[in-house]
């Protein structure tokens, strides 16, 4: 599954002594789900409660239960959820399809937003009937109804600054979310919270204090570090944005300034389950003196607990000095960075420019980087490590920018592909010692009969015979020896190591 672009590479991932690795979909599954999310129920002062629900189904097929306190709940019931699914569906440009092939609904862009429309259509906030419909109608029937209240009119799309993104967009009916436009907005909790003035609470609105917000990140905190490692999310609704001829759509470096005055609405529990096999390939790059960089956009505690499943940390292991989120690498002087880069072992809200930074101070200290990316934006880290890995499912630009991508998007095909070039390196060495000292053979032989004055020991023809077939095939069976069973055991040889050195 690791398909190499440029021959020479080859050589190189033999001698990688550094994975910078993304986490979503190479770490983990990328088959996200929401599980668990939350709401206000009541909201007095600084004393507030969350209504907590439960989610089941784990797959892209909309089909699940929705428990609050262990019993099933309708989500019409609740009048924040009609908002909640709402965003859901018109913050996303994302869908689901149904594979006539294999029978199953798969994703249509980001996982992320595909998650939230499978919440929706759970939920069914507006309780639409499905009854007697079949499996692909009854699947988006509840998009379909909301598509009827609401239009999108434009999206701020995602960056990584601000971490969110939003959709403008105007209601065609009237309803109880009103009957103005809206800017429905989802992202990081963090940064959504820090633009939030007021919570819904049922159908009302109050004033958002420090102290609730507070209790909300400890609540999101809770969910991204306990047992299922859950990547949050957190929605919100402007309910009197700027009229779209005050925004200037061009620039996307003002989107910050106009999702501002924010309601929240809730935050939605995500899971994505590590890959089975990554935990032994992190273990096997450990003994190969492998260190493994987790880079990931998710916040700093969530992405902690996911290493600690992963086997990156230990269970009770001390991250200080080798976890930074993205802000706080920025925040450390540039000797200090060095340092970081030296010892880190996961980097947290990372944005793309940080992905070069961390690939230069590697290269400072000559170690050999092989970095993933899937994005636009991932092209000039690819570019400059010395193995850019692309993933599969990524852009054009992130491949060509890439020496190897991986067809099946697996950090285990990574590994397999640095044993890979350990082993055809080792080959090589092998042939070439084999050849060396048949050819030292023939060279001594024709030397010293030439220095004594004696006959030809070996006349033309046999010296093609040895070259061209006791030489070649042997040396062509040498290029294709398996594996050494401890190659993996060894450190990285070093980068400017000879072919020919020493006693070869």
């Amino acid at each position: 599954n690791a398909i190499v672009r440029s021959l020479p590479s080859v050589e190189t991932l033999g001698c990688t002594s550094v994975i910078c690795s993304d986490k979503t979909g190479t770490l983990t599954t990328n088959q996200m789900s929401v599980s668990r999310m939350f709401i206000f129920d009541k909201v007095e002062g600084n004393d507030s409660s969350f209504l907590e629900f439960e989610i089941t189904g784990s797959t892209y097929e909309p089909i699940g239960d929705v428990f609050l306190k262990g019993q099933k709940i309708k989500g019409s019931d609740y009048e924040t959820l009609h908002e909640l699914g709402t965003i859901c569906i018109m913050c996303n440009d994302s869908a689901i399809d149904f594979n006539e092939f294999k029978q199953a609904f798969e994703k249509v862009g980001e996982a992320t937003e595909t998650a939230l429309i499978v919440l929706a259509e759970k939920l069914n906030p507006f309780g639409v009937p499905k009854t007697g419909l079949d499996r692909r109608t009854s699947a988006i029937v509840v998009r379909q109804d909301i598509e009827t209240k609401w239009k999108k009119e434009f999206t701020l799309e995602f960056s990584r600054d601000r971490k969110s993104m939003s959709t403008y967009c105007v209601p065609l009916k009237p309803s109880k979310l009103g009957s103005s436009p809206k800017l429905f907005v989802k992202g990081a909790p963090e940064g959504v919270l820090e633009r939030c003035t007021h919570a819904r609470v049922g159908n009302t609105k109050v004033p958002l204090t420090a102290a609730l917000k507070n209790k909300i990140l400890a609540l999101t905190g809770q969910y991204g570090t306990g047992r299922d490692t859950l990547r949050c999310l957190a929605l919100a609704t402007c309910d009197s944005p700027m009229k779209p001829d005050e925004m200037d759509l061009g620039d996307s470096t003002k989107f910050y300034t106009y999702e501002v005055n924010l309601t929240f609405v809730g935050v939605v529990g995500m899971l994505d389950p590590p890959r089975k096999e990554v935990f032994d390939s992190i273990v096997r790059c450990r003994a190969a003196g492998i260190r493994v960089i987790v880079i990931t956009g998710d916040n700093k505690a969530t992405a902690e607990a996911i290493c600690r499943r992963i086997g990156v940390f230990t269970e009770d292991e001390d991250t200080t000095g080798k976890s930074y989120s993205g802000r706080e690498f920025d925040d450390l002087p540039i000797s200090e960075q060095k340092a970081a880069c030296a010892r880190s072992r996961l980097f947290s809200r990372v944005e793309p420019a940080h992905k070069s930074k961390i690939v230069e101070y590697l290269q400072s200290m000559n170690e050999i980087s092989a970095m993933t990316g899937d994005g636009v934006n991932d092209a000039p880290a690819l570019k400059k490590a010395e193995i850019g890995i692309a993933m599969g499912s990524g852009t054009a630009v992130a491949k060509s920018a890439a020496e190897m991508v991986l067809a099946d998007d697996n950090f285990s095909s990574i590994v397999a592909a640095v044993e890979e070039g350990r082993a055809i390196y080792n080959n090589m060495k092998q042939f070439i010692r084999y050849l060396i000292s048949s050819n030292i053979g023939e060279v001594v032989s024709i030397f010293l009969t030439a220095a004594l004055g004696l006959p030809e020991a070996l006349i033309p023809v046999q010296l093609l015979w040895v070259n061209l077939v006791t030489d070649g095939l042997p040396a062509t069976a040498l290029g294709f020896n398996p594996p050494d069973l401890d190659i993996m055991e060894k450190p990285p040889r070093k980068a400017d190591e000879g072919l020919i050195s020493g006693w070869l």
